[in-house]
């Protein structure tokens, strides 16, 4: 059985020896490993760089710049979609007409509202619908009305209800969606 060296120097891993010093970092066959003086030639040298200081900020400091930095974004509110107009179902004709009889190509009409020639061609065709703040640009553009109010689809909930009393539960709404369709 061996025995256990008690030593409390850095060994080498290649030759055994004490390394003495702090020792070379270096990767040999893929491993960073740290050897000595004499065993670092059989690997490529590891350059450590300085570890950059951070850097001390007062506690007034601190708190300043946090409340600037409060002060000057301005609080995100998420914006909800307009639900009380949409785009009439048939945009494509109104717009290919209109466009036609203001003798305009598609890229130089594309060009005049800023937008791409590839969204206005698939646009024209029906490919793609437009949203409500193209629809506007291009009401402008093109003096014609694409945005109208929706149908109200008011259902009597009543009539679907199973309970009576305790409001609607989630069956009783999937029921009345089904109905619907």
């Amino acid at each position: 059985m061996p025995k256990k060296d008690n030593r409390k120097e850095p060994v080498c891993p290649i030759c055994g020896g004490v390394i003495w010093g702090g020792g070379e970092k270096v990767m040999l066959e893929g491993a960073k490993i740290r050897v000595c003086q004499s065993c670092a030639q059989h690997g490529k040298r590891i350059v450590s760089r300085p570890k950059k200081s951070r850097r001390q900020y007062s506690s007034r400091s601190r708190t300043k710049t946090s409340t600037q930095a409060s002060q000057s974004k301005p609080k995100y509110t998420p914006k909800t979609p307009s639900q009380d107009v949409v785009v009439v179902s048939n945009y494509a004709d109104k717009i290919r007409n209109a466009r036609n009889t203001k003798n305009l190509t598609q890229e130089k009409f594309a060009q005049q509202i800023q937008e791409k020639e590839s969204l206005l061609r698939r646009i024209e065709a029906g490919k793609a619908r437009p949203t409500i703040k193209l629809a506007r640009k291009l009401e402008k553009a093109l003096d014609i009305s694409l945005l109208e109010q929706p149908d109200e689809f008011i259902v009597d909930t009543n009539k679907y209800m199973k309970r009576q009393k305790g409001g609607s539960s989630l069956g009783d709404i999937a029921f009345i969606k089904k109905k619907k369709e």
